[in-house]
Formats: structure tokens, C-alpha cells, sequence
């Protein structure tokens, strides 16, 4: 049995589902196939223009609440995987320059292809999302691309050569997202149906329970 993450580096929602994904996969005779996408403030820059004006409160009041009842450390990124700025409203608006997000995006994809995706995407959310100052630097990445069996060097010497090919995997990604029924992340699809959301973690195992789904 298998399904489908459809996934963002710079999801909170979807840090916080990864652990339990790759417990699945390594308990269940399950294959998680990781498909990472852009997040949503580069597919949509101007998503975060048209949100209520209570939608920043929530989100933070929502995330740090189910963080804390899944007991997973939760601080936002410094630096942030996306660069934004803010304007004169006050409301984020996303900068040309993105030193960040096409790269580790490139390094799921590649990670995908070496079978160790959703331990990568486990591994490096973690590093980025539980507190460490500039994740970016020094051997924090290397080291967490170690931990799931993988070298940080080759794979960033493979994006400078394949960059195109990879972008054009994102891109395919990105249709299979769509096509799956939602737009949000992390979002999961089973059997042509889509799953959206940490918190539907659960009745997606119910449904591939009832399918047959068996314990490794």
C-alpha cells in the first residue's frame, strides 16, 4: 500500500505530521512517497494578502497549542525558509531573491530518489523547525542528511547540474497536488482521494486500516 505527501519546507503543519509518517512507514507495510512543493507564499505571493485579519493570530495561537499537545518543540525559523518582507499594512509579501526554499525543495526531490524522503523531510524539518539558529549554516544540514544515509555535497553538486530536470519534478509535483483535490500542504493522497491536514492523519490510517494495511 502506499500514499502520496504532498509537502513544504516551510509548513509548520507539515513538520509536525512528518514524524508520525515515518513511523508508519517503518511499522506498517507502507510506502510514503514524499512529493515536496513550494509552499503556498511562492505559489500564491499574494495569498497572505487577502486572509482575515484575524487569520495570523489563530494560526499562531493554533500551531503553538498543537505542538505543544504533540509534544514537538516549535520556534520559527531563523532564518526563514522563504524570504519575506512586510509593507506598509503590515501584510508579508514574498521577496524575488529566495536563497533558500528552491534548494531544499531540489534536495527532497533527490532525496525522494534515494529512498530516504520522508526520513529527509523528517530529519531537516526538525533542524529547521525546533529552535536552531541558522539551520543554514555551518554542518547542520550535512548532519542531518547524514542521519537518513545521505551526503549533503553530492546531492547540492547534483541541483547545480540538474537544476532544471529537478524544478521540472517540482513542477510535476505541484499538478499531481492539484490534481489530488487540494492546495494546501501537507495534504495526502490514497486511492485518488485527498487527505488534508496533520489532523486528518488519523482517519487516513483508519481508511488504509480498513483497506487491509498490515504491520510490518
Amino acid at each position: 500500500m502506499e500514499i502520496d505527501v504532498f509537502w513544504s519546507f516551510r509548513s509548520p503543519w507539515s513538520y509536525l505530521a512528518t514524524p508520525r509518517l515515518r513511523k508508519w512507514q517503518e511499522s506498517y507495510d507502507l510506502t510514503v512517497n514524499f512529493r515536496p512543493v513550494y509552499p503556498i507564499a511562492i505559489r500564491t505571493p499574494d495569498f497572505f494578502h487577502n486572509v482575515p485579519a484575524q487569520w495570523q493570530s489563530y494560526f499562531m495561537t493554533d500551531l503553538q497549542r498543537v505542538a505543544e499537545y504533540l509534544e514537538l518543540p516549535l520556534v520559527w525559523p531563523q532564518p526563514d525558509p522563504v524570504n519575506q518582507s512586510r509593507d506598509d499594512n503590515g501584510k508579508p509579501y514574498t521577496e524575488a531573491s529566495q536563497p533558500h526554499i528552491h534548494r531544499l525543495t531540489m534536495l527532497g526531490i533527490l532525496a525522494q530518489e534515494q529512498g530516504q524522503g520522508i526520513e529527509f523531510a523528517d530529519e531537516i524539518s526538525s533542524l529547521i523547525w525546533s529552535g536552531t539558529q541558522n539551520w543554514h549554516e555551518g554542518e547542520h544540514l550535512a548532519l542531518a542528511a547524514q542521519r537518513c544515509k545521505l551526503d549533503l555535497t553530492s546531492m547540492d553538486q547534483q541541483i547545480a547540474v540538474e537544476s532544471q530536470r529537478l524544478e521540472e519534478a517540482i513542477q510535476a509535483n505541484q499538478q499531481a497536488h492539484d490534481n489530488a483535490g487540494h492546495w494546501g500542504v501537507p495534504t495526502f493522497a490514497y486511492k485518488g482521494k485527498a487527505f488534508f491536514g496533520q489532523d486528518r492523519l488519523d482517519v487516513l490510517l483508519w481508511a488504509l486500516k480498513k483497506d487491509g494495511l498490515s504491520q510490518r
